[in-house]
C-alpha cells in the first residue's frame, strides 16, 4: 500500500483546531467571558476561581489554535477573540459566544468578573 499525506484540501483544519480547543469546559467559559472584551488573566483567574498557571496554560491552547490574541502592557497580559481569518469559524464562535449567555455557570462566572473587575484589579 502507498502511504499518502493529510492534507487539508478541504478547507476543515480550522474547523478542526476550533473544536479542539473549544473540547474543555474551562476554555469555553474563557471564550464566553472574553466574547464582552478584552481581559487581563487576573480577570479570569478571578471569575472561574482558577489559578494563574491553570489560566495562563487554557489561554495558550486558546492561543495556538488562534480563538484568541494577547498584548502585553507592562507586567499584565491581556486576552480578546481573535479576529478570525475563516468565515466558518468566524460563524461559529459568534454563533457560541452569543448562545453562551443563556448557561447558567455562564451567567455566574460573568457576575465574579463584574465583582471582580475594577481600577484596582490588576494591581
Amino acid at each position: 500500500m502507498q502511504s499518502t499525506l493529510v492534507t487539508d484540501d478541504h478547507g476543515v483544519r480550522p474547523l478542526t483546531k476550533l473544536f479542539r480547543a473549544l473540547g474543555d469546559e474551562t476554555r469555553v467559559r474563557i471564550v464566553a467571558l472574553l466574547a464582552h472584551g478584552e481581559l487581563c488573566v487576573c480577570h479570569i483567574e478571578k471569575a472561574l476561581e482558577l489559578s494563574q498557571p491553570n489560566v495562563s496554560r487554557h489561554l495558550g491552547i486558546l492561543r495556538m489554535a488562534g480563538v484568541v490574541d494577547a498584548r502585553r502592557d507592562g507586567m499584565w497580559v491581556y486576552y480578546r477573540l481573535a479576529e478570525q481569518e475563516h468565515a466558518v469559524v468566524e460563524q461559529l464562535l459568534a454563533t457560541l459566544t452569543r448562545t453562551f449567555g443563556a448557561e447558567k455557570a455562564i451567567r455566574a462566572d460573568h457576575a465574579k468578573l463584574r465583582k471582580s473587575c475594577g481600577p484596582s484589579a490588576c494591581k
